[in-house]
């Protein structure tokens, strides 16, 4: 017998599965224009930073900036600025935990 393993989500993605499942409003859907994009790269950049201190505001833009574009495509816009945040913050942490740090 073969066994079926299940795969533990993160609970944002939870959240964006669960509106996606449900339906969403045409709002949510839009498209984040150039403005929008960089204004949200920034907040996030600073927030990150503020809790990072020893991690190079460079690095921490360039990571936030790689996370937002792996969500620009997606169908619901409204929770990319936190998913963007998240999973920045979990690279930083993970850099920063294990002593490894490329801030190329």
């Amino acid at each position: 017998m073969q066994r079926v393993r299940h795969q533990v989500l993160d609970p944002a993605v939870h959240v964006v599965s669960m509106l996606i499942d449900t339906g969403v409003t045409r709002g949510q859907t839009a498209y984040m224009d150039d403005a929008d994009k960089q204004d949200t790269i920034n907040k996030v950049t600073d927030r990150i930073v503020v809790r990072h201190p020893e991690a190079p505001r460079t690095l921490i833009a360039r990571i936030v900036t790689e996370e937002y574009e792996q969500l620009a495509s997606g169908r619901i816009r409204t929770f990319i600025p936190t998913l963007v945040e998240h999973g920045a913050r979990n690279r930083i942490r993970r850099q920063f935990s294990s002593g490894t740090v490329d801030s190329s």
